[in-house]
């Protein structure tokens, strides 16, 4: 039975089959085969419903939608630019943080190249950067601060591990706080590429300037704070996940409609309908998934799989490399979201009976997810890239290779080193 479900799961793939539709239509033969009523897929998507973290992801999500549409990627570069475009290679440094900071609030990482690879590609080439550097680094930047607060991915990954409740207990906050080293150690190799790589090249420096570092801050002065009060509302104890995702999600159509006024009230409807229907396609695959599982589970799938990875791999650290190599493959013909709400309930228990913390367990995940999205041939980043820049595919291969490899050895040092995801557990 279990080949035949696999074999209808390829067949509707191949045929354009939408992913929800794929797990539903598994999950039914499954419980027909098994003489289980069908009420127990109602009864997931309501259990999923009820979750109470649940409630953060549509309002984090519309935050990152509504600055998306409007000139916040403008105005973060424009300050990033007037304080630190003066330093040696800084312009590179600033593509960086500017990038990773803006994809942890839209939550999307072809968000950031379609909104910021554009201003910042053409500024690169102008100051002397080469411009298959240029290239590699906008693209590459767009995967970076998925591991940072409030990223979307982060909390769907919470959410799917509390529902299956096994192994130790974690915190949302915790888990934002165990994806900012490894997030920071990414970053960092990737600025030390980016000086060695153009060791030599002569380059045009902008000219620190009071006024314009004033007019910056000023221009940004109230998406500014954003980070600060997201960061004391959720590790200072003062607010719930959820709480801080209404007020966060308030403040931003707040400010963007009647403060910048690049929000038309006309327009927010469609702005509203866009996030939800990308969310409600990512909750509706979570609520299938969740039912399929617990088919799995019935079948006894996850403990002869569990036998089998015991049988072939002897050991903690082999099993990390396998599971890295796995994830590896999996974010190039998956989307991070698709990939979470199906291989981490299958994975989750055979990594904690190896010993593997739920929380680094996570940080891996997407860390590997987030080469997943450069990985050759479907790496979604890439055809992003190659449509916004009117790249060939294979040029942006060649472009992005160096900081893909810098990016694998920043994976494989936060996979052995948990320390890295679990430095706040320490005692």
């Amino acid at each position: 039975m279990i080949l035949a479900l696999a074999l209808l799961l390829v067949v509707m793939l191949l045929l354009g089959a939408p992913l929800f539709a794929v797990i539903l239509a598994a999950t039914m033969l499954g419980f027909h085969s098994a003489e289980i009523d069908f009420t127990v897929i109602a009864a997931e998507l309501y259990r999923i419903a009820n979750t109470p973290l649940l409630v953060a992801l549509p309002l984090f999500t519309l935050a990152g939608y509504v600055l998306s549409e409007c000139n916040t990627s403008e105005r973060l570069l424009r300050l990033t630019r007037a304080w630190f475009g003066w330093m040696p290679f800084g312009l590179a440094i600033i593509s960086l943080l500017t990038c990773a900071a803006f994809t942890a609030f839209t939550g999307a990482s072809g968000v950031t190249i379609i909104a910021l690879g554009a201003l910042l590609l053409p500024v690169l080439v102008k100051e002397g950067y080469q411009a298959k550097f240029s290239l590699g680094l906008v693209t590459t930047s767009g995967s970076l601060g998925l591991l940072l607060p409030p990223s979307v991915p982060l909390i769907l990954y919470g959410i799917i591990v509390q529902q299956l409740n096994i192994g130790e207990k974690f915190t949302l906050p915790q888990l934002f706080l165990a994806g900012f080293l490894p997030c920071m150690l990414m970053i960092a190799l990737l600025m030390a590429w980016a000086i060695w790589a153009n060791r030599g090249v002569k380059l045009d420096r902008s000219e620190f300037t009071w006024p314009e570092a004033i007019a910056s801050i000023k221009a940004i002065a109230w998406e500014l704070p954003l980070p600060l009060f997201i960061m004391v509302g959720i590790f200072g104890g003062y607010l719930a996940i959820s709480e801080v995702a209404a007020a966060t999600a308030l403040y931003v159509l707040v400010i963007e409609a009647f403060i910048y006024k690049e929000i038309q009230l006309t327009s927010l409807t469609k702005i509203i309908s866009d996030a939800m229907q990308m969310l409600g396609g990512i909750l509706l695959i979570l609520g299938v998934s969740m039912a399929f599982t617990n088919y799995l589970i019935d079948a006894e799938v996850p403990m002869h799989l569990f036998e089998w990875v015991k049988e072939h791999v002897n050991d903690k650290l082999s099993f990390l490399l396998l599971l890295n190599l796995f994830l590896l493959v999996l974010g190039a013909i998956l989307d991070i979201f698709s990939a979470l709400v199906i291989v981490v309930p299958l994975i989750v228990p055979i990594a904690i009976s190896y010993g593997i913390h739920p929380i680094h367990l996570g940080i891996i995940f997407l860390a590997n997810m987030q080469i997943g999205y450069l990985t050759p041939p479907v790496g979604m980043n890439l055809f992003i890239a190659s449509y916004r820049f009117n790249k060939s595919i294979t040029e942006l291969y060649r472009a992005t290779l160096p900081f893909m490899l810098i990016l694998l050895i920043a994976v494989f040092v936060i996979t052995y080193i948990p320390w890295l995801s679990l430095w706040f557990l320490a005692p």
